[in-house]
């Protein structure tokens, strides 16, 4: 087996690609040791010291070392974890748990969807399905929809996006941008 790996965008972060599939549907990240618990993989990375997240996708492991880690050390750990893994064929999460299941949590900045704007919700998450995300994991990340209101959306950076240097500017040049064109209701974009 022969895992490739890609730079993101995010300097801390590095894409791993294993060849086959990781997760079926959706993503999962995990910014703690305490997270990571549901998932063997995700544990054992932590386990390593010099982890501070990972990111399960369709196809890839996004995994975010700590301030001041070299890769060139961090980086063959991390390889022979997936590896292993891979090889076993071990589970992504400890059986019976529902660590498989992400379900977006409620913007930290309270924002609730208006039912007024149901039309318009669904043709922003439309988007964000078909071009944004796409894009995004490309790059090691992901990006989730928080809320829409007042001509604002909110949406949550996850994995190498996620305090990436270059994240405002996919934010505000690429992602207000592509909404704005497509639907006049928005004016702009914030991360939550």
């Amino acid at each position: 087996m022969f895992i490739e790996t890609e730079t993101t965008p995010n300097p801390a972060t590095l894409k791993f690609l294993p060849g086959e599939l990781v997760m079926a549907t959706g993503t999962r990240e995990f910014t703690s040791p305490e997270e990571a618990e549901v998932s063997p993989l995700a544990q054992a990375l932590f386990d390593l010291g010099d982890v501070t997240g990972v990111l399960f996708g369709r196809d890839f492991v996004s995994v975010t070392a700590g301030p001041g880690t070299e890769w060139a050390s961090l980086k063959p750990q991390v390889l022979s974890l997936l590896l292993d893994h891979f090889v076993a064929q071990a589970p992504l999460f400890v059986p019976g748990s529902a660590g498989g299941i992400a379900v977006p949590a409620e913007s930290d900045d309270g924002v609730a969807d208006d039912p007024a704007d149901a039309e318009v919700i669904e043709q922003i998450k439309d988007l964000i399905e078909t071009r944004v995300r796409p894009a995004v994991a490309n790059d090691g990340g992901d990006i989730i929809y928080q809320g829409f209101r007042d001509g604002v959306v909110y949406l949550r950076m996850q994995g190498a996006c996620s305090g990436c240097p270059s994240s405002t500017a996919t934010l505000k040049n690429g992602i207000e941008s592509l909404l704005k064109h497509y639907v006049p209701e928005v004016s702009e974009v914030r991360a939550a």
